[in-house]
């Protein structure tokens, strides 16, 4: 058994999601979503980082899967995503967690089949995979995606 947490990073908002693997089967434990509400950029940084350790310390997750940062149209929305993204490695770092990181691409791809899927898209196949009755929230599905992405794939041997 494994338990692995998802991570969807975000400025606004990180999802997250504990999912369980039993043989070839999955079992999403708990899932979530951080929000960060003000302008005070280095406040809401602060704030992630205190949430997302309490998280931590009370899931216990065995690795950890993070979805990486990619470069969009808006410079400074990468750059505010990328601190958010430090936040998190640095945390999971401090808590003596491993860390996997997929792209958004190779996420969508591992839980869709192709690396354009629609967000809702990626949130109909969570819930199928994790015999949900609806599609969690997208920031929580998404990191559910990452997770599963993580059991999909061979790189958890590796670990």
């Amino acid at each position: 058994m494994r338990r692995v947490l998802g991570v969807d990073p975000g400025s606004a908002a990180t999802g997250w999601a504990l999912v369980r693997s039993e043989g070839n089967r999955y079992c999403l434990e708990e899932l979530g979503v951080i929000r960060m509400r003000g302008d005070d950029r280095p406040r809401r940084l602060a704030e992630l980082e205190r949430r997302f350790s309490e998280l931590l310390e009370r899931l216990r997750p065995d690795v950890a899967a993070v979805e990486s940062s990619f470069s969009g149209r808006n410079p400074r929305s990468g750059l505010m995503l990328a601190e958010s993204r430090g936040v998190i490695l640095a945390a999971l770092g401090r808590h003596e967690i491993d860390v996997v990181s997929f792209s958004p691409a190779e996420v969508k791809s591992a839980i869709v089949g192709h690396g354009r899927a629609e967000k809702h898209q990626v949130g109909f196949m969570v819930a199928r995979l994790l015999s949900l009755r609806e599609a969690p929230p997208a920031d929580a599905a998404d990191a559910a995606a990452v997770a599963l992405t993580f059991l999909h794939t061979s790189r958890w041997r590796e670990l």
